[in-house]
């Protein structure tokens, strides 16, 4: 039992000095790891010090570099402006010495000018002196004299000069009315174009005369339906295969020649298809009119113009003048202008422009209110034709001034063509402006549609709008259209007034 006790004391003893041992021990342990991260502590600061250090003097490096730089770069800007004030000196001292040697130089300039102004002085006192001596001696005035003298001079001179202006006179007449016939002449050999008169009737070669019948057709329906759409009197006679076609206008005579061809070649010819040819031939003649247009641009070799102005110049050669084709007049008025032109040295293209559109105005002149020279200023000016070709075309009737060579070259060459021989026939035109007449007078009534003039002026045809007037009215419109044609119009003979009042009514089966 002690002996238990004992080791129980022992055990108890060494087990309380194994854990103070321990204790110790890990005491020690404990500070050497300690003193260990308290070292790399302080090695890492040690270390940031040396580097911020090296960030500071490297900054400072910087700085100082920089510093340096700016030194510099100011040291030779600083030179730079020390060098141009140097130059700007020079240059000042410069101008300063050229300054004092134009005052140096003006003032010499004064006083030379000074000293003519004191020798005019006494250059002109001297001449008065002269003159009053002169007069003196002479006992006449300065003005006296010379009109004494000239007096003298004029009755010494009187006749010999008479004689001599009337020869200069006579000559030059003589010289420029010769030049002026070469010009002339040598301008008319160098265009012989076509100046054949327009006639009133065409006509129409037909296969056989048996297509006549089918042409007249059942009681006369398709002549009448023929007249009565082109305006045009259809002549059926015992002329052999031919039919002849009777109009003052050119227009609906090559309407009615188109259509009865197209109906001739079709060999169905009824109402309808009459309706038909005409609507085909109207067509025809605008592709032709513009066709026509073009061409005579192409001659005269006129580039530029308007499409709507080239076909208003085509419908030219469906309008004559006193029987002349207006379209023919026009080219050849455009060629002898540009020849005359080219002759006097004036300007050949403008010439050729303006005689080419000098009559464009008679294209619609039987439209428009006005002269056909005031209708082709305004047709020009729409579509902006250059007032140089305006001036030059509108004095060739002498309405206006001649404002240029050219004017005065476009007015000789509308006489020239005018007047060649066999160009124009006044009978023929006097016919067709009463044919025109006529129809105007009927035309005036607003319930009349359209109106043809036919058999050379004997019959008017009238055809009304049947919803503005019944059979009633029609009777009294054709006594109406009869009392002012007797009013208006003076005419041989008498003029059959036919009032045709149709009426259509069309449906359709669907």
């Amino acid at each position: 039992m002690e002996i238990s006790l004992t080791m129980f004391s022992v055990g108890i003893l060494a087990l309380a000095a194994g854990a103070i041992s321990g204790y110790y021990a890990r005491q020690t342990i404990a500070k050497k790891q300690l003193s260990t991260a308290e070292g790399k502590a302080l090695k890492v600061a040690e270390e940031a010090e040396k580097k911020s250090q090296e960030l500071i003097l490297e900054a400072k490096n910087k700085a100082v570099n920089i510093l340096e730089d700016a030194k510099k770069k100011q040291y030779e800007k600083e030179e730079q402006l020390m060098r141009m004030a140097g130059r700007l000196e020079k240059k000042e001292e410069g101008l300063d010495g050229k300054i004092l040697e134009i005052e140096k130089e003006k003032e010499i300039l004064g006083r030379k000018a000074e000293e003519v102004r004191e020798i005019r002085r006494e250059a002109e006192e001297a001449r008065r002196q002269e003159l009053k001596r002169l007069e003196k001696i002479a006992g006449l005035s300065k003005e006296a004299a010379k009109k004494i003298l000239l007096q003298l001079t004029e009755e010494e001179s009187r006749d010999l000069l008479a004689k001599k202006i009337k020869f200069l006179e006579m000559e030059g007449c003589d010289v420029l009315e010769k030049k002026a016939k070469d010009i002339m002449t040598q301008a008319i050999q160098k265009y012989a174009g076509s100046h054949a008169a327009d006639v009133t009737t065409s006509t129409v070669a037909i296969p056989s005369d048996e297509v006549k019948g089918r042409i007249i057709g059942r009681e006369g329906r398709n002549i009448k339906a023929l007249e009565r759409l082109t305006g045009i009197e259809i002549i059926v006679d015992d002329t052999p295969e031919a039919i002849v076609l009777s109009g003052f206008d050119p227009i609906r005579r090559e309407i009615a020649r188109i259509a009865i061809e197209r109906l001739i070649s079709d060999g169905r010819i009824h109402p309808t298809k009459i309706e038909e040819a005409v609507e085909f031939a109207k067509s025809e003649i605008n592709n032709k009119i513009k066709e026509a247009g073009e061409a005579a641009a192409y001659d005269v070799g006129v580039a530029g113009l308007e499409p709507k102005l080239i076909h208003t110049l085509g419908r030219l050669r469906y309008r004559t003048s006193y029987g002349q084709n207006a379209l023919l007049h026009s080219l050849e008025v455009a060629h002898l202008s540009g020849a005359l032109a080219a002759e006097l040295g004036a300007d050949v293209n403008l010439a050729k422009k303006a005689g080419l559109l000098h009559d464009i105005g008679k294209a619609i002149d039987h439209e428009v209110q006005g002269t056909h020279v005031e209708i082709g200023i305004k047709i020009l000016e729409k579509f902006k034709i250059g007032k140089e070709i305006i001036d030059a075309m509108k004095s060739h009737h002498e309405d206006y001034p001649f404002e240029s060579p050219e004017s005065m070259i476009i007015s000789a060459a509308d006489a020239i063509s005018a007047s060649r021989p066999g160009a124009r026939k006044d009978t023929l035109e006097n016919y067709l402006k009463r044919l025109e007449e006529l129809e105007a007078v009927a035309n005036s009534f607003e319930e009349v549609e359209k109106t043809y003039a036919i058999q050379a002026g004997r019959e008017i045809r009238v055809f009304v709008r049947p919803d503005k007037i019944d059979d009633l009215g029609a009777i009294k419109l054709s006594r109406a259209i009869a009392d002012k044609i007797e009013k208006e119009l003076k005419y041989p003979g008498e003029i059959k007034v036919n009032v045709i009042r149709e009426t259509r009514v069309v449906e359709y089966a669907r």
